[in-house]
């Protein structure tokens, strides 16, 4: 469902990408093209800061937002998802945030107020929160990162883990043509 915010901004999503219509998309959205976003995710821009301005929670192209992922901000902060990105089943990304290109985040994950460099992998039921990972980082099961974390203890991708992440973005995009094909042959 696409809905109007009350400071007035509607969606903007690409007819090249799929929405379930479970989903929620209110507000200052803007969804590229080949993006899949599942069943009852909900990505809302709504909130405003103290100056009543709003800035876009933007899913760049080839994205997938997997079944029940949240995606808000916090007064109007941006959010971005990078190109070619997948945020696994019940994932909450809360703006301010930037998650970079060809990123994993596993399921469960939460990030808030950090930026994601392009090409990590942080797997299931972690929190990054107010530090910001640079590229490449692979994030154990059941990590949580903050201001104190010392990053030294993080590893770099394995090479397995980059083509799992991939083969995700692959299966994705190959809903996105097979939703839109099954919804033009039924209306």
């Amino acid at each position: 469902m696409l809905r109007k915010n009350p400071s007035g901004f509607s969606p903007e999503v690409s007819e090249k990408a799929f929405i379930d219509p479970t989903a929620i998309i209110c507000g200052r959205v803007i969804i590229e093209d080949n993006v899949f976003v599942g069943p009852y995710a909900v990505i809302r821009a709504d909130e405003v800061d103290d100056n009543g301005d709003l800035e876009p929670i933007i899913i760049r192209r080839d994205s997938n937002i997997q079944d029940g992922v949240v995606i808000h901000s916090k007064s109007g902060a941006a959010v971005t998802i990078g190109q070619r990105t997948s945020i696994a089943h019940r994932s909450i990304i809360h703006g301010p945030c930037e998650v970079g290109d060809d990123v994993f985040i596993g399921f469960n994950t939460v990030i808030f107020r950090t930026h994601v460099a392009n090409g990590c992998v942080i797997r299931h039921n972690c929190v990054v929160d107010g530090m910001d990972l640079p590229e490449q980082m692979h994030v154990p099961p059941m990590t949580n990162i903050g201001p104190d974390f010392d990053l030294s203890r993080i590893e770099q991708v394995p090479p397995d883990y980059s083509s799992f992440s991939e083969s995700v973005v692959a299966a994705n995009h190959w809903l996105v043509e097979g939703y839109k094909k099954l919804s033009n042959e039924l209306s």
